[in-house]
């Protein structure tokens, strides 16, 4: 395995080497799954609703991603002419896909623990995201050598944006369909 392919810099095995995986794994898992109960929760769909599309969500789209991921990085060798077993790329795919459903499940399981406890779900999901964007963001921080703080607001600004903007589409497709 070549150190200069194809990320130079890169450490060539532990956590490191699948940082990328990971964190797009996680960050896309935390988000889509806020993102998914904030739409439902601003179309005022029932929260069985929300816990549906949101273990779908974790399922199919975690899939995706790692079915993605696989096929980018053999993609990437290919072009290079490089040897598929290099870089061993179902690894990378497995590496996202597991990350995505592990983080991304945090979110929905605050929804669905807030459903059971009787407190304001959307809410305890946010908070359940943001405390997890920001512990993977601290994770990162050593790898991209940036400071905690920074690494984990980079990480929360992203989903604050995409969960306002799920619940603003929500809340827009609700009125829509309510008018039509």
């Amino acid at each position: 395995m070549s150190s200069q392919f194809p990320h130079p810099g890169r450490p060539l095995a532990g956590f490191g080497h699948y940082l990328r995986d990971v964190v797009y794994g996680a960050l896309d898992g935390v988000v889509t799954t806020l993102a998914v109960v904030a739409g439902a929760a601003g179309a005022n769909l029932e929260p069985r609703v929300a816990i549906i599309l949101g273990v779908a969500n974790l399922v199919a789209d975690g899939l995706s991603m790692g079915a993605s991921n696989y096929l980018a990085l053999k993609s990437e060798l290919q072009q290079a002419r490089r040897p598929i077993d290099e870089e061993a790329p179902w690894r990378h795919g497995l590496a996202t896909a597991a990350s995505f459903a592990i983080v991304g499940c945090l979110p929905l399981f605050g929804y669905a623990l807030a459903q059971v406890s009787r407190i304001p779900a959307l809410p305890t999901a946010g908070i359940v995201a943001f405390v997890t964007l920001g512990a993977a963001g601290a994770v990162r921080a050593p790898f991209v050598n940036k400071s905690l703080v920074a690494s984990a607001a980079e990480m929360l600004a992203i989903g604050a944006a995409a969960a306002s903007a799920a619940y603003g589409a929500g809340a827009l497709a609700e009125l829509w369909i309510g008018i039509a």
